[in-house]
């Protein structure tokens, strides 16, 4: 057996890391464990020593000395105790060796898996203590199988899970890629320690800005707030401590560099790196760009703010399915509602409820006519005039005979010669 326990223990030692002194304490506490089922030899108070060197195996009992065995494994009649021991008395303890046959055949057999058992124990203490303080840092490893939607993850000595909620959705594994993850938790559970991780999580973006730029690791770039829709699009807002650093430019780096590598990352996500102020409308300004923004009104109470933009800048603003209006609202705290700025629709629609007003009143047309020539882009009686329409033209334009088409120029005609109407033309 000794040439089998010191094969199994190199082997433990050098492929689970665990140091022979652990190794060997757990087989101790295991063969004792096994000792006590269907042993034939002393088990009470019973101990082992086993040899770091050799791998032989030493059992130690402390049994008690009697006049009548009730229980052979725990007891020894006076006589036979005097051989070992001249001067041992009755109620005495007298320690005796156990076979050690009998503890070969147990580690052989049954103190087997109790020995696996308690190694795995051992693994699992040692994996928590060394990751319970690794929270919040990032680890690489390959996938090494899928449980379900799963992803394990070997980190060398140990495997790491990454559950289907910390996955990013537009990211595919298969097994033997090699990924970086954020340690999200290290739980110690009934089944042991779990290293949980995640490349979803917007901390994941915020260690990998920590790594890649060395004014935030220093603390003269600060990482203000950081809103993400993982696989998709990331905002991150920033500060400087210092007035002399850019921190828009520190992190995005000589030529984009820096951020070209956290993207590459992960894998092509957009991430729109944000001035942050405290000033709210300076930074709800920032968060919606690229959209130009017309007009901003806040409400303190309700923490809401209305956004008025162009009708050009609306698809900007709110973003693809909403997105960029959620992000902005994540990153600054505040409800964003956006809306496209009727000034410029409400003012042509005026003016063309003015020239149709015009033409009724003026050329006595009836509405629908009125409208069709302002559909045409005639806005005043002038209008026939100095753009040389002719009775074809505005017959085809309106949909009137010759005769009704030439009554509506001679009246524009004859409107326009007057000094008043060149006045107010002019």
């Amino acid at each position: 057996m000794s040439n089998e326990l010191l094969t199994m223990l190199e082997y433990l030692e050098r492929e689970r890391g665990i140091s022979r002194d652990t190794l060997l304490l757990a087989m101790q506490e295991a063969i004792i464990k096994a000792a006590g089922k269907g042993f034939g030899g002393f088990t009470r108070e019973l101990r082992v020593e086993i040899s770091p060197k050799t791998g032989k195996i030493r059992g130690i009992a402390n049994v008690l000395v009697v006049d009548k065995v009730t229980n052979s494994q725990e007891e020894m009649l006076l006589a036979r105790a005097q051989v070992i021991n001249p001067s041992i008395q009755l109620g005495d303890s007298l320690e005796v060796e156990v076979e050690p046959a009998a503890f070969g055949r147990i580690a052989a057999g049954v103190a087997r898996n109790a020995i696996m058992s308690s190694i795995r124990r051992v693994e699992k203490e040692r994996i928590y203590e060394e990751f319970k303080d690794r929270a919040g840092d990032i680890v690489s490893g390959s996938v090494r199988r899928f449980v379900k939607s799963d992803v394990i993850i070997d980190l060398g000595k140990f495997e790491a899970v990454m559950p289907a909620r910390e996955r990013v959705v537009t990211e595919d594994y298969s097994v033997g890629d090699r990924l970086r993850a954020y340690v999200v938790a290290v739980e110690n559970g009934k089944d042991g320690p779990q290293i949980i991780l995640s490349r979803s999580h917007p901390n994941f973006v915020r260690k990998l800005f920590q790594l890649e730029v060395s004014e935030i690791a220093d603390g003269t770039v600060q990482l203000k707030g950081i809103a993400r829709e993982a696989g998709i699009r990331t905002k991150v807002a920033v500060a400087s401590a210092d007035s002399k650093v850019d921190p828009v430019g520190a992190c995005v780096g000589m030529r984009g560099a820096r951020v070209k590598n956290i993207v590459r990352e992960l894998n092509n996500e957009k991430v729109d790196i944000i001035k942050w102020s405290d000033d709210p409308k300076e930074f709800i300004v920032e968060a919606l760009k690229p959209a130009k923004i017309k007009s901003l009104e806040i409400n303190n109470v309700t923490k809401t703010v209305r956004v008025t933009v162009d009708e050009d800048q609306l698809s900007i603003a709110i973003g693809k399915k909403g997105q960029n209006a959620r992000l902005t609202a994540k990153l600054t705290g505040w409800e964003v509602d956006i809306e496209k700025d009727a000034t410029k629709e409400q003012a042509f629609e005026n003016q063309v409820s003015s020239a149709t007003e015009s033409f009724k009143t003026q050329l006595g047309l009836e509405e629908e006519t009125a409208a069709k020539l302002v559909q045409g882009g005639i806005l005043s009686p002038a209008d026939l005039v100095a753009g040389g329409v002719e009775v074809d033209d505005l017959v085809g334009m309106i949909g009137v005979d010759e005769a009704r088409a030439a009554e509506i120029l001679a009246r524009a005609k004859a409107l326009d010669s007057k000094p008043e109407a060149a006045a107010i033309d002019a």
